[in-house]
């Protein structure tokens, strides 16, 4: 069964340096496919939202690194 989003998906900002995130990939022995900076990106979108959301709940306006 397909996501409610799927087909209103937005466009979002890259929030990784691709060429530390290869370098990365590279030093441990392995290569990097060309969607795996996007991948990353959206999964520290969803992090930085849940941290959010958290902070929120609780009554603040900072984002803690306790929050992720």
């Amino acid at each position: 069964m397909a996501k409610k989003n799927d087909s209103k998906k937005v466009a979002r900002e890259v929030l990784v340096v691709g060429t530390k995130l290869k370098d990365v990939v590279k030093s441990a022995g392995f290569q990097s496919s060309g969607e795996l900076i996007e991948a990353v990106s959206n999964q520290v979108h969803d992090l930085l939202a849940a941290a959010i959301k958290r902070a929120g709940e609780n009554g603040r306006k900072t984002v803690r690194s306790y929050d992720l």
